[in-house]
C-alpha cells in the first residue's frame, strides 16, 4: 500500500473571468491545505499535458469555464482518472467547460444548458443524508445564485438536489458522485463566485466531495 504523509491535489483554474476562477482556486487551495493536502495551483491547462504528474496526484480539482483544451491537455487528463486520480469542482468551473469535448461531459457527468433568472433565491435538499459527503449536513439550505438547470448522466449518485418552481417543479441534481474508469468524480453546481463558498453548507459539502474523490486512489491501492 502507498504510504504517504499528505495528499495532493492540482488545481487548473481560468476560463471565463465571470466566475473568478482564481478567487474561487484560492479558496479551494486554502481549505484544501488546512485539511492536509499538498496543493499545486496552475493557471494553464499546460499542466495536463504531463501525464505522470497527473497521475500522481490524488485529486484534479478544474476551475475553468468555457475555453477550449487541446487533445494534448485533454487525453492525459482523462487518462488520469480512468485510472485512479480524483477529480472534483463545481459550478460552470468543471460542468461548462470546453463544451466540444463531449469525453469530457461524460467524465464529469453533466453539462450545464441554462439559470433561468439569473441570480435567484433557491434551496437546496440533500437526499442522501448518510454519505459521508453530507452526513451532519443541514439538509435543506437556501442561496441567493445562479441555479443550474443541466443535461445529467442518468447513472450519477445523487446527493442534492433543487426543484425549479417555474418548471413544474422538477427536481434537479445539485451534487453528485460518478465514477470515470477507476477514478472518483465529484460535481456540485454551487460556486458561481466566491461569495457563494461563504454558505457554510456549500462549502461543507464541496470540501467533502473533494476528500472523498480523492481518497478513491489510496482505498484502491489498499
Amino acid at each position: 500500500m502507498r504510504k504517504r504523509e499528505s495528499m495532493k491535489a492540482l488545481i487548473v483554474w481560468g476560463g471565463w473571468e465571470g466566475h473568478e476562477p482564481q478567487k474561487v482556486a484560492a479558496i479551494f487551495a486554502d481549505s484544501l491545505a488546512k485539511r492536509g493536502f499538498e496543493v499545486d495551483v496552475s493557471d494553464t491547462l499546460d499542466s495536463f499535458k504531463d501525464p505522470a504528474k497527473l497521475k500522481s496526484a490524488d485529486l484534479i480539482v478544474p476551475e475553468w469555464t468555457m475555453g477550449s483544451i487541446t487533445p494534448e491537455q485533454l487525453n492525459p487528463l482523462l487518462e488520469a482518472v480512468r485510472t485512479g486520480t480524483g477529480i472534483a469542482g463545481v459550478h460552470g468551473g468543471m460542468a461548462d467547460s470546453f463544451r466540444l469535448e463531449t469525453e469530457y461531459q461524460f467524465m464529469v457527468g453533466g453539462q450545464w444548458v441554462a439559470h433561468p433568472g439569473g441570480l435567484v433565491d433557491y434551496d437546496v435538499e440533500i437526499i442522501n443524508r448518510d454519505h459521508e459527503i453530507t452526513k451532519g449536513i443541514n439538509p435543506e439550505f437556501s442561496i441567493n445564485s445562479e441555479q443550474y438547470y443541466m443535461h445529467v448522466d442518468p447513472g450519477n449518485k445523487v446527493l442534492a438536489i433543487t426543484r425549479f418552481k417555474d418548471y413544474r417543479n422538477v427536481a434537479m441534481p445539485v451534487a453528485w458522485m460518478k465514477m470515470y474508469g477507476r477514478g472518483r468524480v465529484f460535481y456540485c453546481s454551487l460556486g458561481h463566485v466566491a461569495k457563494d463558498l461563504d454558505c457554510p453548507e456549500a462549502l461543507e459539502m464541496i470540501l467533502r466531495g473533494m476528500v472523498w474523490a480523492a481518497k478513491g486512489k489510496a482505498e484502491a491501492a489498499s
